[in-house]
């Protein structure tokens, strides 16, 4: 007989708090699915993750220059709004 575990309860998000920032692949990914699928019909969700990660391994240094610019950018966004949350919280 098992023992009985415990589910443990996590907290609540905030709905208000700031969403965290993207890395570059997910920039890559979310610009590439559409296209991934379109050339691929009828292909599994998680061969489409297959594909889109091959495909970004693939990339050189330079080809992902644009990707990891957008997710610098999303990333002092991110900042910017997480030092606003917490100072709006901490009054």
């Amino acid at each position: 007989m098992a023992a009985e575990r415990k589910k443990a309860s996590r907290k609540k998000k905030d709905p208000d708090a700031p969403k965290r920032s993207l890395s570059a692949y997910m920039f890559f990914a979310n610009e590439n699915r559409d296209i991934v699928r379109a050339e691929n019909p009828g292909i599994a969700f998680g061969q489409v993750g297959k594909m889109l990660g091959e495909k970004w391994k693939e990339l050189t240094a330079e080809e992902k220059t644009p990707y990891e610019k957008k997710a610098e950018e999303d990333k002092k966004r991110y900042e910017k709004q997480k030092a606003e949350y917490a100072k709006k919280n901490s009054s």
